[in-house]
């Protein structure tokens, strides 16, 4: 087994892991540094709860190795709150009744960063273009995609 260091920053902080050249990305972040809050659903990249932003872009962490984030920046859900203050997506999804089970939500609240990211004010077509590739089998969306509105609003143009 042939194993090599990665260093990454993760949620501000930087960090070494020593792992297997197979390792996913996933791995890393639940295994290796005990952040459980990305998710691992299908290990095929088709649910999205495995999602976090590899320098500031929305990526599923499940599909790619942990060597590729060599160097890299790595936001998880855990690092998008401010201490005890939810980032403005969380507190909409909690407002809005956005999650039932809340399998899904850490992925689809980063897929909904990157959306506002792209589309500070988006239509309805637009969140739901954006959710393609993060499956929620609860909610029917109805309440993600109020969510995301509300977050929208409630953000500066």
């Amino acid at each position: 087994m042939s194993t090599t260091t990665i260093s990454i920053t993760v949620n501000g902080q930087a960090r070494s892991v020593v792992a297997d050249h197979r390792t996913l990305l996933v791995q890393v972040i639940r295994d290796h540094l005990g952040l459980t809050g990305t998710h691992v659903g299908c290990d095929t990249a088709q649910c999205g709860c495995c999602t976090v932003h590899l320098d500031g872009r929305a990526v599923k962490s499940c599909s790619m190795l942990a060597l590729q984030a060599q160097g890299a920046s790595i936001t998880t859900i855990e690092g998008i709150s401010s201490g005890d203050e939810l980032h403005p997506m969380q507190q909409a999804f909690r407002d809005c009744h956005g999650l039932q089970c809340g399998y899904c939500t850490p992925g689809m609240v980063m897929s909904a960063i990157q959306i506002l990211k792209h589309h500070p004010k988006p239509t309805e077509q637009q969140i739901r273009d954006g959710l393609d590739g993060n499956i929620c089998r609860c909610t029917g969306y109805e309440n993600i995609v109020r969510s995301i509105q509300q977050a929208a609003d409630s953000s500066p143009a």
